[in-house]
């Protein structure tokens, strides 16, 4: 938290010297000339340079200040300074007035019509931030005695989604995760994203079994691609129209952890999650993970996989392939494991003893800035992190066998 005020501080800051700046640019612009033609008589050739200083007041600050600083500016040039040549007569000062108001005319009329244009953006851009919020709706704190923490970075330029989606919900038959990631990126898989998030908001309360959620989120996904195939080639009829949005598939990770803790999860082409204790991150990989959706038919006998118990104080770290992907200048892939193992030390540290295992909020935003700064701020594709942390108080005891570790599963840091 403490980092984040300070570089919303850093940014206040920032914008407010900038603000200074193109207030007082202006004045000093007028000074400036002035100085200048007072040690250095030109005849009032030089006054017409006036006229700069009301369109860059309009294109700054604003309409006010456009008008006050252009009458100046038009006394100014009316006003002889330093040595005055008489050949050179009244008609170079008029004529230096004249194109300053035409200037301020002009400066006044494009800066009205600026601000209607970025009244109409700012209109525009809080009902784009109220649709995605809709689509890709930020997670509470906790659900079901589980902390959780998302973001999702956008490839394309001042987007908040894209083809990466997330949602977690509470259900009587626990708490249900998924996370995906539609072929493509940016504003292009959006209507894929909407389709799947909104039957899965739907289905995870309705089918007792994790199974039962997976196909219908294929039946959705199908549906979904027809439909905007016959939108696109209106001219099929009623037949299947061909369409290479019959290629188009998600990679889907569907997790499920029942009130003891026990995790359950299905995987289609996912990758898959990160365990996180107090002090480890160990990769959970159980089993291979089936073929996306979209590119062949679930098998007909689908059996959701084990992946041990989540004790008090652990957590799973779920990110999409955008992350383990982003790329530095050099052409190196992101460290994931390491950034989130030096998070998760980190954070399990700050948290003390009141609050065991890392903090979901501080572990993301550590993973995300170490992103952005690995991608220096540009990303070719989209990236969404999520972690949930066990916050319930009673589990019940666990044997022997039921640690941390899974089978598949390796220390971070040692080989796959």
């Amino acid at each position: 938290m403490i980092r984040t005020w300070a570089r919303g501080g850093a940014r206040a800051g920032a914008a407010r010297a900038q603000r200074a700046f193109v207030f007082v640019l202006p004045g000093l612009w007028v000074l400036g000339v002035v100085v200048w033609e007072l040690s250095h008589p030109t005849s009032g050739q030089f006054l017409q340079l006036l006229a700069a200083a009301p369109a860059i007041a309009c294109a700054g600050t604003g309409r006010r200040q456009c008008v006050v600083l252009g009458g100046l500016c038009a006394l100014l040039a009316l006003v002889p300074l330093g040595e005055w040549e008489p050949a050179a007569g009244p008609g170079v000062r008029v004529t230096a007035c004249g194109a300053i108001l035409a200037v301020v005319c002009a400066s006044y009329l494009t800066a009205g019509r600026r601000m209607r244009l970025l009244r109409e953006l700012e209109r525009a851009q809080e009902v784009a931030t109220a649709a995605q919020r809709v689509l890709l709706r930020p997670l509470p704190p906790r659900i079901d005695g589980m902390a959780l923490a998302a973001d999702h970075l956008s490839a394309s330029e001042g987007a908040a989604v894209g083809g990466d989606l997330y949602e977690v919900v509470g259900t009587r038959h626990g708490v249900r995760v998924v996370i995906g990631d539609v072929r493509g990126h940016g504003l292009e898989a959006i209507g894929t994203v909407a389709a799947m998030l909104g039957s899965f908001r739907e289905v995870a309360h309705d089918e007792p079994e994790l199974t039962g959620v997976l196909r219908r989120l294929e039946r959705s996904h199908q549906r979904h691609l027809r439909e905007r195939a016959r939108a696109e080639h209106p001219s099929a009829g009623g037949g299947e129209p061909v369409s290479p949005l019959a290629e188009e598939f998600v990679t889907v990770l569907l997790l499920e952890v029942a009130g003891d803790g026990s995790v359950t999860a299905l995987n289609c082409g996912h990758p898959w999650p990160y365990r996180v204790g107090c002090r480890a991150v160990a990769p959970v990989a159980p089993t291979e993970p089936m073929p996306p959706l979209g590119l062949f038919p679930l098998p007909e006998d689908l059996t959701a996989v084990r992946c041990g118990r989540l004790r008090p104080g652990e957590g799973l770290f779920l990110h999409t392939d955008g992350a383990a992907d982003a790329r530095d200048a050099a052409g190196e892939f992101f460290p994931l494991t390491q950034e989130l193992r030096s998070s998760v030390e980190s954070t399990g540290v700050a948290s003390g003893a009141a609050q065991p295992g890392p903090s979901p909020t501080g572990v993301v935003e550590d993973v995300r800035e170490a992103l952005l700064r690995h991608a220096g701020g540009r990303l070719t594709d989209d990236v969404a992190l999520l972690m949930m942390r066990n916050d319930r108080v009673r589990v019940p005891t666990q044997g022997p066998t039921t640690q941390l570790a899974v089978p598949g599963c390796v220390e971070a840091g040692r080989p796959e």
